[in-house]
């Protein structure tokens, strides 16, 4: 290990991990943000990867550090701070374009993306949506017009109702709103459209529906960057975006085109979750890695944002998704339940702040 003075770069990330970012009860290394640690003959060079022009926040955040590394008498300390690349710079909750449109009573719109098909994106959002639902109001919106899994995912079939205003009135099951496609087209026929009415069927979701009072509306994209995703992006004002992968190298390179698709036009990337990391096994309890790579972790550091969670793939996620029960509330003790716990703990405090 490199030395310089007395510290390992070892050391000194363990030391990094104390320091909080301002206004998070996170540490600026579980957030991916320490890019480099170099140590030469009398300096400790820091590089710092932080999607932020506030310049107080970065000046508070140099202090720490600076001081932190003062008081254990290590005062040749430099602090380089990089933006992460080809990233537009804005935060999760920052307002967004005027053009965008928000959904009367809902305070947090949070988009659930993979890019690619077969990463287990729509079982996280309704995990996402029930672990939020156990303190705060919540709706999610299933917005694949040409598969729709949310009626299966909860083992819910009705038709919607309407207002005198003409207006959806969204199903309710699990203390959480709920809206799909697939509740019209109760038939089960394919539907077949161009992408001009796909993209009128997705607007109509955000204007046409009276969600009420919620605190978070999740929305379970379908993958791909299509004419429904680039009209959500374009349309609606977005808290953020949270990107689903696997492990693998083949499911990476799609989420790329999706993460890089919300940079372009001003919504925020909040963090990256990894599904199916490793199979955990339900007779032994032990764990083992089915896919190569490491996906989330790569695709967290190249956005410069947090890897909010990795996800186990068990028998009984599959048998609690064709059942219509959530996970988090069918196996309210199990290490999965904790993470996705933790995963919607982090995304609040990104939103809220």
């Amino acid at each position: 290990m490199e030395k310089t003075n007395q510290m390992t770069q070892e050391e000194i990330q363990t030391i990094l991990k104390e320091i909080k970012y301002p206004g998070f009860n996170r540490d600026i290394v579980s957030f991916g943000m320490v890019k480099n640690i170099s140590l030469n003959e009398n300096t400790i060079d820091i590089s710092l990867q932080i999607n932020s022009e506030n310049e107080d926040l970065l000046n508070q955040l140099t202090s720490e550090i600076k001081n932190k590394f003062l008081s254990l008498n290590e005062s040749n300390v430099n602090i380089i701070i990089q933006k992460p690349p080809n990233q537009p710079v804005q935060s999760a909750g920052q307002q967004n374009p005027v053009n965008q449109q928000s959904i009367p009573g809902v305070r947090h719109i949070i988009a659930i993306a993979s890019g690619k098909g077969g990463v287990g994106k729509s079982t996280v959002s309704i995990n996402i949506a029930a672990a939020l639902s156990k303190n705060y109001k919540v709706g999610v919106l299933d917005l694949d017009i040409y598969g729709p899994s949310l009626p299966l995912l909860v083992d819910l079939h009705g038709q919607p109702e309407m207002t005198a205003e003409k207006k959806l009135i969204p199903l309710e099951k699990f203390n959480m709103r709920l809206m799909s496609f697939g509740f019209i087209n109760s038939d089960n026929a394919p539907a077949v459209w161009r992408g001009p009415m796909v993209s009128r069927m997705t607007q109509q979701f955000f204007e046409d529906v009276e969600w009420g009072e919620l605190d978070y509306l999740i929305l379970d994209l379908p993958p791909g960057t299509g004419d429904i995703q680039l009209t959500l992006v374009q349309k609606l004002a977005l808290t953020g975006a949270v990107m689903v992968t696997t492990p693998q190298e083949l499911a990476l390179l799609d989420v790329k085109k999706g993460a890089d698709m919300f940079g372009k036009v001003n919504t925020p990337v909040m963090g990256v979750i990894e599904n199916m990391t490793h199979f955990l096994c339900p007779h032994c309890n032990e764990s083992s890695r089915i896919f190569p790579g490491n996906g989330g972790e790569e695709e967290s550091r190249r956005l410069g944002v947090p890897l909010l969670g990795q996800i186990y793939l068990s028998p009984e996620i599959a048998q609690s998704a064709d059942s219509g029960n959530p996970y988090v509330l069918n196996y309210k003790d199990s290490p999965i339940t904790a993470e996705y716990m933790k995963i919607a703990n982090h995304i609040v405090e990104l939103a809220e702040n």
